[in-house]
């Protein structure tokens, strides 16, 4: 194909989807001018923040309406289909409110510079400023929205306006934590996200679709042995969010003022229906909003309903396969209809929605049944406690509940230069299998168990560890293998061992000295788990594609190259080591 021939394809590309884009547009107008016979619809509303900023607004509501009303309001950064936002405005104005969408700086009509996460704490309290303002607003403003949407409305509470009365957060984002970095060690999928919301005023959706694209760009990264912060070079074009990211390896100040923070959660006292599933992957971030508030600001009326849902799931209350799991028949609820009850609960004084028995209110996977704890702590009744034995039976090592009388390791060398060999393999897709990979770490099983039992919660525990370099990642994955031989994936953790005492500071390990690691930020998990079942942990050093590599040397890691791999990573894991399951038999 020649250059004449490829430039003219093109030209007729260019064509067709500008066409296609101006009919769109005009079949929206077309509908947004037909609404307006029955709605109040302002979809070019700018406000201006306090430091000089725009915010582009769309607003929708009933006309006829005489009395003031209570405003449902969204703020996130995803400029979809017009048509799609101002139907879910509608959906708010005929369920008796004020619906009002709030876009990020410098999307849709802002002229601001497009910075994620960063403005949202001041920019939400000035967009509430203005709704309580309004001649149709009672001075009563409820939020709802999904993970950037659910980040914003916790972000709205860093700096609490009085007449935001309540949120609901599905699955809520919180930067720093569970996203970009998960315990401190920076995850690839914001890489290419900061290109799909930050390359325009609307979305990227050619970056968006381009997975192919960038996932090669994780293997290219990977087989080059550049540092971590030469992603964009490999990629030749800059990054500058995820740079700026990258900068910021401490939860530091940097990520502190974009939501609550430790004593920012004691001035919350509004009610807050939280949503969120077993496999999401930021589970992290959505549950840290709740522990700390309930730290804090223990009288606050907060509910959580949790289920066997991913990141995209949750937001619709569901879905029948889950990473090739068939989910139980209950587990599905109209997640929109319970957001309603609950804005009409508490901005109209309306029943309280009878799915919230408790505080916690979860779906036992494979038990078929819906549970309630009044609080995270008291979904269990007790725990198992497994060491990690170097007694080896069966192929595997023993997970045992009884603490090794003499003090023993198992030893595990990894070649940072070595890009033939990927460890730890942790992520729960499918999330039943019947093969684990045991080529590298250590894999311990436990004996059958003696009865059926629920395990419900977050595992924990404690690494006894030593090392010749000055610090690792690690990597635990907890499965429940059945009688009939399937791995089911229930939890894991990801952690760097150099914030495991504070992720604020990094306290790097000394060389050849044993120290310990506390872990308790797993992912929160409940499962029905048959008896002669055994409960199986697979530890590794972090060392794939798909996240930072940290090769030890106590330098930044984002600026390590495989240069600094050199010696193999000696590490020994001793034998006082031990997990904690939360069960509830």
């Amino acid at each position: 194909m020649n250059a004449d021939t490829i430039a003219k394809a093109i030209w007729i590309t260019l064509f067709l989807f500008a066409a296609r884009f101006a009919y769109a547009q005009q079949t929206l107008q077309t509908k947004i001018e037909e609404l307006k016979s029955d709605y109040d619809v302002q979809d070019s509303i700018l406000i201006k923040t306090q430091d000089g900023a725009t915010l582009s607004v769309m607003m929708v509501r009933k006309k006829g309406v005489n009395q003031l009303q209570p405003v449902v309001l969204q703020f996130t950064i995803y400029v979809r289909d017009t048509g799609r936002d101002i139907k879910s405005l509608k959906e708010s104005a005929d369920k008796g409110y004020v619906g009002v969408i709030a876009y990020s700086r410098g999307k849709r009509f802002s002229t601001s510079h497009i910075y994620p996460y960063e403005h949202e704490a001041n920019d939400a309290y000035d967009v509430i400023e203005w709704i309580s303002k309004q001649p149709w607003c009672n001075g009563n403003v409820g939020m709802f929205g999904g993970s950037y949407n659910g980040f914003s409305q916790w972000a709205a509470c860093k700096k609490l306006h009085p007449a935001l009365k309540t949120i609901v957060p599905y699955v809520a984002n919180r930067p720093g934590m569970g996203l970009p970095m998960e315990n401190n060690i920076f995850v690839n999928p914001n890489y290419e996200w900061s290109f799909y919301v930050g390359n325009n005023r609307y979305l990227d959706t050619l970056v968006g679709n381009d997975r192919k694209r960038y996932r090669q760009l994780m293997f290219d990264w990977w087989r080059s042995g550049a540092a971590y912060n030469k992603m964009d070079s490999l990629d030749g074009r800059p990054n500058k969010w995820f740079q700026r990211w990258i900068s910021h390896p401490n939860f530091d100040s940097y990520w502190q003022e974009m939501a609550p923070y430790k004593q920012d959660f004691a001035r919350i006292e509004i009610p807050i229906l939280a949503f969120d599933g077993y496999y999401n992957d930021s589970q992290n971030s959505s549950l840290y909003y709740l522990k700390e508030l309930q730290q804090y600001s223990p009288k606050t009326p907060w509910y959580l309903v949790i289920g066997p849902y991913g990141h995209f799931g949750t937001q619709i209350g569901g879905e029948r396969v889950i990473n090739g799991y068939r989910v139980d028949s209950v587990a599905l609820f109209d997640i929109k209809q319970l957001t309603y009850q609950w804005l009409d609960y508490v901005l109209k004084s309306g029943p309280k929605p009878t799915m919230l028995k408790d505080k916690i209110n979860y779906e036992v996977m494979g038990g078929n049944e819906w549970r309630s704890a009044p609080s995270l702590a008291k979904m269990n009744n007790g725990f198992l406690t497994f060491y990690l034995t170097d007694k080896k039976t069966n192929g595997f090592y023993s997970l045992s509940p009884k603490k090794p009388l003499t003090t023993g390791y198992l030893s595990q060398q990894v070649d940072f230069a070595d890009r033939q060999t990927s460890n730890n393999n942790y992520y729960p897709y499918p999330l039943a299998r019947k093969t684990i990979d045991s080529s590298n770490g250590f894999v311990f099983v436990s004996e059958p168990l003696a009865q059926q039992l629920l395990v419900n919660g977050s595992f924990l525990g404690q690494l006894s560890i030593s090392i010749n370099k000055k610090d690792v990642d690690l990597g635990l994955t907890l499965y429940e293998l059945t009688p009939t031989g399937e791995y089911f994936h229930l939890s894991y953790y990801l952690g760097r061992a150099s914030y495991a005492k504070d992720m604020t500071k990094r306290f790097l390990l000394r060389p050849g000295e044993r120290t310990t690691i506390d872990f308790s930020n797993t992912h929160l998990v409940s499962k029905q788990v048959s008896k002669g079942s055994r409960l199986v942990l697979a530890v590794n050093v972090n060392k794939n594609p798909f996240s930072q590599l940290n090769y030890g040397t106590g330098k930044e890691v984002s600026t390590e190259t495989i240069l600094d791999a050199k010696e193999p990573l000696q590490l020994k894991w001793y034998n006082s080591s031990y997990i904690k399951v939360p069960v509830w038999r």
